[in-house]
């Protein structure tokens, strides 16, 4: 049986050893004890992509434990597999609406951000004139 240290999927997966117990205390990850050691198992390694892959989709972690547990109802995974697909499709329409945000939310400082360019030049150019009617006077 391969077993990881906390160490091992630590460097893996870039994230810290603090990120990996509270994952363990949120009851994601299961590692097995030995002494002191923690000795994670393929599944938790599994467990581990999946649910930094659900962080990085926007997933709470209370979403990406329901989705991973319910990988262990022995039915073939359509459970899981339908209400993972469900959670994508609502997790979609977020990302959609968000993303509409950003780019009006660009679209406006775009433009105020040409109205201060405008007003700057302005000021520039009319303190050039200032400048030089002063030089001449």
């Amino acid at each position: 049986m391969t077993t990881y240290t906390i160490g091992d999927l630590s460097r893996e997966f870039d994230v810290t050893l603090r990120t990996l117990r509270f994952y363990e205390d949120k009851g994601i990850l299961s590692p097995r004890r030995q002494g002191m050691a923690r000795l994670y198992s393929r599944r938790d390694r599994a467990r581990l992509k999946l649910a930094l892959l659900g962080k990085k989709l926007g997933f709470s972690l209370m979403e990406i434990k329901q989705m991973l547990d319910l990988y262990d109802l022995r039915d073939g995974q359509v459970t899981q597999l339908r209400f993972v697909l469900d959670k994508f499709r609502e997790q979609a329409d977020v990302l959609q609406r968000q993303k509409q945000e950003i780019d009006e939310a660009l679209a406006e400082l775009r433009q105020t951000m040409e109205t201060v360019a405008g007003l700057l030049r302005e000021r520039e150019s009319g303190g050039e004139r200032e400048s030089k009617a002063a030089a001449a006077g």
